[in-house]
């Protein structure tokens, strides 16, 4: 789907994780089509890397570096940004590990990140939404919140949450006219993922792909919302 230029125009959007990965190609991806967009991440470096990409294309990009499990920078973040049109809270992480072996410290931050930031965000940056009649919230879940895995099940818990957490929201606030959505890919070729012997990272679902299924969900028409969108690799990226 492509999205016209402009077709989101005075509109503006806060991509969390948007150093890298899936939040740097959303950000361009709605930079593209004339939104304003707010971008956040721990590293500055790669903020700046975003920022300048995004100027690139004649493109405002405010950057805010921030530790998202954090509440002081949450509420540091909800300051700089202020009202947004749409919220896109990508940022995540994931430690592997059996449960018996797992330390409760990294399931705690994987919760902090995964769900509790974009629950946060959501309850900040909402009311504005809601009284403008208008607005998005997407979650970047994973099909981990559809499946469980062995050696992940911290990171599988907190993106089952995030589903659920999108549905009770979307019943929530529909009625208000903003969207509520939820964006569940399958192996995206990004830094999260390291290197694999036998892992085809051509056939993984890319970035991109990821980014143009904000861009459905935004672009949809008022009568419709895509609550939940599931992206899986066409082909098998295993050799």
């Amino acid at each position: 789907m492509n999205v016209a230029t402009n077709s989101f125009a005075g509109k503006t959007g806060l991509v969390t994780g948007a150093g890298r990965g899936i939040g740097r190609a959303i950000a361009i991806h709605l930079a593209k089509a004339g939104c304003d967009v707010c971008l956040t991440a721990r590293s500055l470096d790669q903020l700046v890397a975003v920022q300048s990409e995004i100027r690139a294309l004649d493109r405002p990009a405010k950057i805010v570096q921030a530790d998202l499990t954090s509440d002081d920078d949450l509420h540091s973040l909800v300051q700089a940004c202020g009202p947004v049109d749409f919220l896109i809270n990508n940022a995540g992480c994931g430690k592997l590990a059996p449960v018996v072996q797992a330390r409760v410290d990294d399931w705690d931050q994987t919760f902090r990140l995964n769900l509790r930031a974009p629950m946060i965000l959501a309850k900040e940056l909402l009311p504005e939404m809601i009284k403008k009649g208008a607005g998005a919230v997407i979650n970047i879940g994973s099909v981990s919140g559809k499946t469980g895995e062995a050696n992940g099940a911290a990171y599988s818990a907190s993106k089952f949450g995030l589903v659920g957490f999108t549905q009770s929201l979307y019943e929530e606030v529909r009625e208000h006219g903003v969207k509520v959505a939820v964006i569940l890919p399958g192996f995206v070729d990004t830094p999260m993922i390291p290197p694999v012997k036998h892992l085809d990272r051509k056939k993984m679902i890319q970035p991109d792909d990821v980014a143009q299924a904000v861009l459905y969900v935004l672009s949809s028409p008022v009568t419709a919302c895509p609550v939940e969108i599931t992206i899986r690799p066409q082909k098998t990226p295993y050799r």
